[in-house]
């Protein structure tokens, strides 16, 4: 890395750092290394921030339901499981699941005379975040009127079709983040650090974490001391060498933070038919349960499962330990992976800016949508398989079977995520991997299609997927 001096290059936004002879990704890439300016951005609007919130506490909102998806959500998730609601501040949610049980719960818990809606859409367009919008909006019309617009945030690039309907409407505020900062990228945008700051957490300190950890990975620092570039290199080398399986342990305090690493892993490096397969929040288990495909890397936060670790280190699997003080190094550890990422993807020969198959998947969801409006009905999908209960474990058992090193099982559920089914689901992952030794990873749809989505149709051919749906008893 320091030969072909990665660190520098990437400080100096060089897009020949990953496509040398691709003009067409170099132009993506030029547009897309604002992320490095955030801490510098975000830090002249700490001001700015606290005003807003201030002034949201001030008007009674107690509550702030952000809509999104992908990178525009998991930020916000993170942050307030890791730091919770200070006393007199404003409570945070996220509504990232169109699963109607789901937004019924939202719906529920956000009362809207005392609720502001944070609508966060990079491009604006994303379909989710735009049916939360419509669906919200016409709930608080019809108890506020023409003032509907004051329980409202938009968090978006400038130019969007969001930012144009919010000005519209009159939303209370519109913040516009960076256009050259991808939505993965964005922890500590607008995207982040406006929940951030309805929830009361110190925004200085969150991103003076986030500077000391800018001057560790800085542009003349060797790879072997930089933290962002030796986690990359580590992760890239180990992928190659077939351990693709990054399995995160985490403290039970900064767990949350998994989910975010997981899209920005995923969607970044899976693609071209290779890839980092992330496994977060699997349940940890003796050594031998897990084959020569696995790395581990453990967020400590105190010493819960320093003994299990060590025991996995003693037996040969490679571990990496990333020490936190407080939950504060959250604001350094979202630009330690950032960078670890883009380094991981130079080793693996990959553009880790771009998302082909998430865009492929968008837009032939809007086809399906408008194709439904027009028609009422939805294609028939070829290839399906009707089972009867009394022979589903046995074709369940058949298919999982089919699992060998170097692939893994992938549980996408079309469900609410509810804590009973998150634990059911955890329950079953760690009997997949005990009994057919491979890794199991769990999604909720439709919000892993904005996270390991793209790992799963552009990534190395290896998942074995089990697909889970109900029926919604109330639409």
């Amino acid at each position: 890395m320091d030969e072909a001096r990665v660190g520098a290059r990437l400080w100096q936004k060089d897009p020949t750092l990953w496509k040398a002879d691709d003009p067409k990704h170099q132009a993506e890439i030029t547009n897309r290394f604002g992320w490095l300016a955030l801490v510098e951005r975000m830090e002249a609007r700490v001001a700015e921030l606290e005003t807003f919130a201030a002034e949201a506490r001030r008007d009674g909102f107690e509550r702030a339901l952000v809509c999104g998806m992908g990178g525009s959500s998991l930020a916000p998730e993170v942050l307030r499981r890791a730091f919770g609601v200070a006393s007199g501040c404003t409570d945070v949610a996220v509504l990232d699941s169109t699963d109607p049980a789901a937004v019924r719960s939202a719906t529920a818990w956000s009362e809207p005379a005392r609720t502001l809606y944070l609508i966060s859409s990079k491009s604006g367009t994303t379909t989710e975040p735009n049916a939360f919008f419509r669906f919200f909006w016409e709930r608080v019309r019809a108890t506020k009127g023409d003032r509907a617009g004051e329980n409202f945030v938009a968090i978006t690039d400038p130019d969007t079709s969001l930012e144009k309907d919010a000005t519209e409407r009159g939303f209370r505020r519109i913040f516009l983040n960076p256009p050259d900062v991808g939505g993965r990228y964005s922890a500590l945008s607008y995207v982040g650090l406006v929940p951030a700051a309805l929830l009361g957490i110190d925004l200085p300190r969150l991103l003076d974490r986030a500077r000391r950890m800018r001057l560790a990975c800085g542009p003349a620092v060797a790879a072997r001391e930089n933290p962002g570039l030796h986690l990359g290199a580590v992760l890239g080398a180990l992928a190659r060498a077939g351990r693709d399986k990054l399995t995160l342990v985490a403290s039970e305090r900064v767990a949350a933070f998994g989910a975010w690493v997981e899209q920005l892993i995923a969607e970044s490096t899976g693609k071209e038919g290779t890839g980092i397969v992330p496994v977060d929040g699997e349940p940890l288990a003796r050594p031998a349960a897990y084959g020569k495909d696995r790395v581990f890397v453990y967020l400590r936060l105190g010493p819960r499962h320093d003994r299990a670790v060590r025991s996995l280190a003693r037996a040969g699997h490679p571990v990496v330990t990333l020490g936190l003080i407080d939950a504060y190094d959250l604001g350094g550890e979202f630009l330690r992976w950032e960078i670890a990422t883009a380094a991981a993807a130079w080793v693996l020969g990959i553009d880790p800016f771009d998302q082909p198959d998430v865009q492929l998947a968008k837009d032939n969801t809007v086809r399906l949508l408008e194709e439904f409006a027009a028609t009422g009905r939805l294609p028939d999908l070829p290839g399906a398989v009707a089972v009867e209960a009394t022979d589903f474990a046995t074709r369940l058992v058949a298919h999982l079977r089919s699992a060998r090193p170097p692939e893994y099982v992938a549980l996408t559920a079309y469900v609410e995520r509810t804590a009973r089914r998150e634990k059911l689901l955890a329950e079953l992952r760690t009997a997949i991997r005990d009994r057919f030794r491979v890794a199991a990873t769990v999604g909720f749809g439709p919000r892993f299609l904005h996270s390991t989505g793209q790992l799963h149709k552009g990534g190395p051919p290896t998942a074995v997927v089990v697909q889970l749906s109900a029926d919604a008893p109330v639409d």
